[in-house]
């Protein structure tokens, strides 16, 4: 993103910061998990199968940080319209 936007590392995070208020990782973290949402309401996929899709390869750590974003865990949300 620095080579491409010809920014310093320093310069992307403060203006990102500044944009969002969150940091670039937790800002990229946060479209990994809306990301994942919309790939469960699809019902095409496993939650495995999603959390692999977004770059998780962690089933705990996908889990905790997605009842971080969401308020509830990827089965609750899967389950939810049924």
């Amino acid at each position: 993103l620095c080579e491409l936007s010809g920014i310093s590392n320093k310069q992307i995070y403060r203006k990102i910061k500044q944009l969002t208020g969150i940091s670039p990782v937790e800002y990229i973290k946060s479209i990994r998990m809306k990301k994942a949402a919309m790939l469960l309401q699809q019902k095409k996929f496993t939650i495995a199968e999603v959390m692999y899709m977004v770059g998780f390869s962690n089933h705990s750590y996908f889990s905790k940080c997605f009842q971080a974003e969401f308020g509830k865990t990827p089965r609750q949300y899967l389950n939810e319209d049924l």
